[in-house]
């Protein structure tokens, strides 16, 4: 049974009845909650069949490769030897431990691409997203094995900062004229009956939050040495230096960089951590915050705008390059031979995604193997008798997408923890590739090829759109549409002869 909160005054009653008032006609914010249920479902085991914890973590491509790149971790190494699957993974690292990981990475989903009206909330939703980067790093330093719950709770610290700033944007401009920005919270208690950590935990309870995620959310200030540290007040504390860091930090400013080390000199004794390590691991967090923030200082929008508005030009001409060849292949699917539509589907994408290398792989059944047979890019075609391998199923990414008969996207090909899935042929051949793509041709369960393309390291990072991930799948089922057609006809003038 969900635990509701009480305000201890009739304001705070009423404040949070405006809240719960508005975020039934917003949604919650803004659809973290209904993430909440399934995950929660597989940590307590209410259903094994509908919310097992393999079928939740199957269900999202992002969370399966997370789960499975924590399983391989340093941190777990004793179970010693490599974890490939879901199910496995659920055994060794265990459903609280999994469930922690999605919770936070549905709320970074959320909060990420969420774009709020006021900029307040956005700020608020950002040092959130940055106190959980932080703990991440923090946690890991320690090896900690309660990482993913202290990401969660880090990020939860400041929830009714966000609830407030989202939902109720004229009671922070009241906090801030009473008090002044950054001290919304002295006035809180007077203007609104209510603390505002008061707030973010009663938006805990009424999500149905574990009870431990809901005492990580409060501050802790640093014990006296040598005094005992159970778990909920570590996760608690580290919870607190991650959001007073990532206050700091989110300024990009000389104040926030001395703030930065001088609470984590004091809280590194109670939380076990080595200073210098623990400032490299903050210093860690702050890059890969650069990529994730996008109006924090740190993260330079100014730049970022000026290469997200190149690369959605790039994009928009891509599409209608991939949109043109469609087109055609569909003028051409009743007539073409399927080399002729693999033809044109391998020219479609290295134009359409500006791959800067581009292959078509066939299946030949006699033999038991793929072999390249097309390719774009230069320097390439010297090494096309190499690029082949047997058809017998290997534990490697090739493998895993003609089975899965989906388009397989691989952002980071050099992470040296994914070497084990990359077959030896690739890594004597298309190693230069930094991400690249997998589309496999499959008709009825049966591969038949499938087409590559990569980026090196003179592009910038790669993300692939949802509207671009449709049109590969639709430049495959035309492809496979011809594939199907001659075997039809194949089929039709053996049974004649």
């Amino acid at each position: 049974m969900t635990e509701h909160f009480k305000a201890g005054t009739a304001l705070g009653e009423q404040t949070l009845s405006l809240l719960w008032e508005r975020t039934r006609r917003q949604g919650d914010m803004p659809g973290f909650a209904k993430a909440i249920s399934a995950i929660l479902g597989a940590m307590r085991g209410e259903d094994d069949h509908q919310f097992s914890m393999t079928e939740t973590v199957l269900t999202d491509p992002v969370l399966t490769q997370k789960v499975l790149r924590l399983a391989n971790s340093g941190m777990y190494s004793a179970f010693g030897q490599h974890v490939s699957t879901v199910t496995k993974a659920v055994l060794v690292l265990g459903t609280e431990a999994i469930g922690h990981l999605a919770l936070g990475l549905k709320l970074i989903e959320e909060l990420s691409e969420l774009r709020p009206d006021s900029a307040h909330a956005h700020i608020e939703m950002e040092k959130a997203v940055l106190a959980g980067l932080v703990a991440r790093e923090l946690a890991g330093s320690v090896q900690s094995m309660h990482a993913e719950e202290a990401v969660v709770c880090s990020m939860l610290h400041t929830l009714g900062r966000m609830m407030v700033t989202f939902y109720m944007p004229e009671a922070w401009t009241r906090l801030q004229q009473a008090a002044g920005a950054g001290r919304e919270d002295v006035a809180a208690p007077q203007l609104l009956g209510i603390t505002l950590p008061e707030i973010g935990r009663a938006a805990a309870l009424r999500w149905g939050l574990p009870k431990n995620l809901v005492a990580g959310m409060r501050s802790v200030e640093p014990a006296e040495p040598g005094t005992p540290v159970d778990h909920g007040d570590w996760i608690a504390a580290i919870s607190t230096l991650a959001r007073r860091c990532a206050d700091s930090l989110w300024h990009d400013n000389d104040e926030g960089a001395a703030e930065v080390q001088r609470v984590t000199e004091i809280y590194a004794p109670m939380l076990g951590l080595d200073v210098e390590r623990a400032l490299d691991a903050i210093a860690q967090a702050r890059a890969a915050a650069v990529e994730d923030l996008s109006i924090a200082p740190l993260s330079k929008p100014a730049e970022r705008r000026a290469r997200e508005l190149a690369r959605t030009r790039q994009r928009a001409a891509g599409n209608k390059i991939l949109q043109a060849g469609l087109a055609e292949m569909r003028e051409m699917v009743d007539s073409a031979s399927p080399g002729q539509m693999v033809s044109i589907a391998l020219e479609t994408v290295y134009k359409g995604l500006d791959f800067s290398r581009a292959v078509a792989f066939v299946r030949n059944r006699r033999e038991g193997r793929y072999a390249a047979r097309m390719c774009f890019g230069e320097s390439l075609k010297e090494h096309l008798p190499l690029m082949a391998f047997d058809d017998s199923y290997q534990p490697n990414v090739f493998h895993a997408a003609l089975g899965s008969d989906r388009v397989i996207f691989i952002e980071n090909a050099r992470d040296p923890k994914f070497a084990a899935k990359l077959p030896q042929w690739w890594k004597s051949t298309l190693a230069e590739a930094r991400s690249f793509v997998i589309l496999p041709l499959s008709s009825n369960g049966h591969p038949a090829g499938f087409l590559y393309g990569d980026w090196d390291e003179t592009f910038p990072p790669i993300e692939l759109s949802q509207t671009e991930f449709t049109l590969l799948n639709d430049l495959r089922a035309l492809v496979m549409r011809a594939v199907e057609r001659r075997h039809a006809f194949e089929a039709v003038a053996s049974r004649a002869a």
